[in-house]
C-alpha cells in the first residue's frame, strides 16, 4: 500500500499540468465516468456522496480546466444511469472510459485522477480500489503499475 500512496502523492503533484495536455471531451468523460464509478463503489451512491463528489469536481485542480457546468452535468448523467441501474451505469461509464484504451499516457492519468478522488475522504477503500482496476482494464493498463 505504501509504493500506492508514493505513486499517488508523486502522480497528484503534476495533475493539473497534465490534464490541460488532454482537455478534451473524451478525457473529460473518462474523468467523470471514472469519478461516477468510483462513487458507486460501494454498490449505492447517497445524496452525501452525490454532494460530495460534485464538490470535490467543483474544487479539483485537475477538473478546473473544464466547464464546471457542463462536468457536473455529466457526472449527473453517470450517477442516474446507477441509480436507474446499476448494471447499465457501470457499462455506460466503461465504455466512456474505455474510448481511451490504446492512449496510455491519457489512461493512467484518468487512473491517477480517480485514485485521487478515491482517496480524497483519507480512505481509498478496498472496494474503490477495485473500481480503479476495473477501469485500468478498460483502458488496457494493468492494474499492478498502481499497486492495484
Amino acid at each position: 500500500m505504501s509504493t500506492f500512496k508514493n505513486w499517488l502523492n508523486t502522480t497528484k503533484k503534476g495533475l493539473g499540468d497534465q490534464v490541460k495536455k488532454f482537455k478534451n471531451k473524451d478525457f473529460m468523460e473518462a474523468v467523470v465516468a471514472g469519478c461516477a464509478l468510483v462513487a458507486f463503489a460501494d454498490g449505492t451512491i447517497s445524496p452525501e456522496e452525490k454532494t460530495k463528489m460534485a464538490g470535490y469536481i467543483n474544487i479539483s485542480e485537475e477538473l478546473k480546466v473544464f466547464d464546471m457546468g457542463e462536468v457536473i452535468n455529466r457526472f449527473n448523467h453517470y450517477v442516474a444511469n446507477f441509480e436507474f441501474s446499476p448494471q447499465i451505469g457501470k457499462q455506460e461509464a466503461l465504455k466512456a472510459i474505455g474510448k481511451l484504451n490504446g492512449k496510455p499516457e491519457v489512461g493512467r492519468l484518468v487512473v491517477g485522477v480517480c485514485s485521487a478522488i478515491g482517496a480524497a475522504d483519507g480512505d481509498f477503500d478496498t472496494n474503490e480500489q477495485r473500481i480503479v482496476a476495473e477501469i485500468c482494464g478498460a483502458l488496457g493498463l494493468n492494474p499492478s503499475e498502481f499497486s492495484l
